[in-house]
């Protein structure tokens, strides 16, 4: 059921998906082209840095153009509008720009602040807390939304606002040339090859090298001819290690380790299956129409992909990450689901 619709958008229209993770943006995908939709216009989005919506929405008929917002990047970097300096740049990009609407798909107070310092007059978004004092044009969430998925939240906005959603499913498209040149490059057989996501930012999603090892070994031990080890280029190690435990058939996994992230998305695209930690790469698998055993450990699995499969840990009330999901658990996963681990 939608809400009552909320008044027509300015333009030009903007919207911020501040959220850091390439999956962030992936969840956030259906809710931009939805507004672009209901705005008869390509949105102007405004994303971190990291969350790669350059490469990652590249040619996205909905985008009209891509705005950094750079805030807390991590590390040792400071953020371009961090501290009071950043906000003023923030500020000043904002008024440059001369957005008539900009719609927060999050609940920062700060950029709700920008765009009114900013002199947006048409202000959107959840409306929790003191974001409220910046925004002038509803629908605003309740208080209990807060607790939901980030995608759902986004879900509830949009419905509350009355802008249609055909599907709340992330779905990525990837050009018949685009994942010819990436099988080129990753040298797959004509057999097929399945994609194994090695990698992960965060130590509790991380399943581990062993027994990355021993997933790499029962399914080429079951008939595939080839691996795709995706991860990071910090992820060399690991690949090493996982090849090295291979013997003489480490010839048959191949690294696709930094590599840009349009060539990722078309690997993952073609792979018979994905199996990996919840990562970016484990929500591009799952939007690119591929099936996804995605690992969540004790975290908190995902209902709004209908490709992944979750492999999660019994609850026993012990928030440990990866520490109980067995080799046997994860092929068994795949096999209850596939009817075999081998090709067919």
């Amino acid at each position: 059921m939608t809400g009552t619709a909320s008044p027509p958008y300015r333009h030009p229209v903007a919207v911020i998906q501040p959220l850091p993770g390439i999956g962030d943006m992936v969840w956030h995908v259906p809710h931009i082209r939805a507004i672009a939709t209901h705005a008869g216009t390509a949105v102007t989005l405004l994303a971190k840095p990291r969350a790669l919506a350059d490469q990652l929405l590249a040619g996205d008929p909905a985008i009209a153009d891509i705005m950094p917002v750079d805030l807390n990047p991590g590390g040792r970097r400071r953020g371009a509008h961090d501290g009071i300096g950043g906000f003023r740049r923030l500020v000043h990009s904002l008024r440059r720009r001369g957005f008539g609407s900009i719609v927060l798909l999050h609940h920062s107070d700060r950029l709700a602040a920008a765009a009114w310092m900013a002199g947006i007059p048409d202000r959107r978004g959840y409306g929790w807390g003191r974001q409220r004092w910046f925004l002038n044009t509803g629908p605003f969430l309740p208080l209990d939304v807060k607790t939901l998925h980030q995608h759902t939240r986004a879900t509830r906005y949009l419905r509350a606002a009355g802008i249609m959603l055909h599907s709340a499913e992330p779905r990525l498209t990837v050009s018949q040339p685009a994942r010819q040149a990436a099988l080129r490059r990753l040298g797959a057989p004509p057999g097929g090859f399945v994609a194994i996501g090695i990698g992960s930012s965060e130590h509790l999603r991380q399943w581990g090298t062993e027994r990355f090892a021993g997933l790499a070994a029962a399914v080429l031990d079951a008939g595939w001819p080839m691996l795709a080890l995706v991860g990071g280029t910090e992820d060399q190690a690991s690949m090493t290690n996982i090849v090295r435990s291979l013997g003489e058939h480490g010839a048959r996994a191949r690294p696709v380790l930094g590599w840009d992230l349009p060539e990722v998305m078309a690997v993952l695209s073609a792979a018979a299956f994905y199996v990996g930690n919840n990562t970016g790469a484990m929500n591009i698998a799952a939007a690119t129409g591929t099936r996804t055993y995605a690992l969540f450990g004790t975290t908190r699995a995902f209902d709004h992909a209908s490709q992944i499969v979750p492999v999660a840990a019994p609850d026993i009330g012990l928030h440990d990450g990866m520490a109980r999901v067995s080799l046997p658990q994860v092929l068994q996963a795949i096999q209850a689901d596939r009817g075999r681990i081998a090709p067919g």
